[in-house]
């Protein structure tokens, strides 16, 4: 099960418990979450809160906005009645609470909180990391090489054609200690998704002195 269908899963939960006291729930996600996260969450009810990646910006909204809950990627799990602090025991209880409630499989049940497909996160060390990211500008904003596009940089540079078909979007973020640049593609199906992936992939490592790092 993927931190992103735990986020959506105890975050729907947290958000229950909220609209169930009358309050008006917020939830914090980093941008690579899936859009799952922000899909499942407003539809229940919810207000969504995209940040940062890294845990000092989703601990910061939190207390900003007096979250009920937080998820990140990476596994973290903030908890409003927890001090705002990560604690992945308390997620971990929501998800076999969610599981015994149930008669499927823990696979099944993962199935309705994951319905889009991640490239996880691909690391690729360049020699020159301004000029990597200004080829993938170039071919996906400047010229619109994959039709029209939003884009934000929050966090990087986060290009999405999600509003349209193929509906996919990817965030790709420098490193801030080593010379990398940090991929992130989801889509709604998988050829989309590893098209999308290896396309921009292409333009990173387009130099003959780029070499790929471990995938994380």
């Amino acid at each position: 099960m993927s931190p992103s269908a735990i986020t959506a899963l105890v975050g729907l939960r947290e958000v229950a418990k909220e609209l169930e006291a009358g309050r008006t729930p917020t939830v914090i996600h980093n941008l690579i979450t899936s859009r799952a996260v922000p899909d499942l969450l407003q539809a229940a009810g919810a207000e969504t809160v995209r940040t940062r990646v890294g845990h000092s910006f989703i601990k910061a909204q939190m207390a900003e906005h007096q979250a009920v809950f937080g998820g990140e990627h990476s596994a973290h799990y903030y908890f409003r009645d927890f001090f705002f602090a990560d604690t992945g025991m308390l997620a971990a209880m929501h998800v076999l609470a969610a599981l015994g409630s149930q008669p499927h499989p823990l696979s099944a049940l993962a199935d309705a909180y994951q319905p889009y497909v991640a490239s996880g996160e691909i690391n690729s060390r360049v020699a020159d990391v301004s000029a990597a990211r200004a080829r993938v500008v170039e071919a996906y904003v400047t010229q619109q090489g994959a039709g029209p596009v939003t884009t934000d940089e929050l966090d990087g540079l986060t290009v999405s054609h999600w509003d349209s078909t193929p509906q996919w979007w990817f965030n790709l973020r420098a490193s801030n200690t080593e010379p990398l640049l940090r991929l992130n593609v989801e889509a709604a199906d998988e050829d989309i998704m590893e098209k999308v992936r290896d396309d921009v992939l292409s333009l990173v490592r387009a130099e003959a002195d780029d070499t790929p790092e471990e995938q994380a």
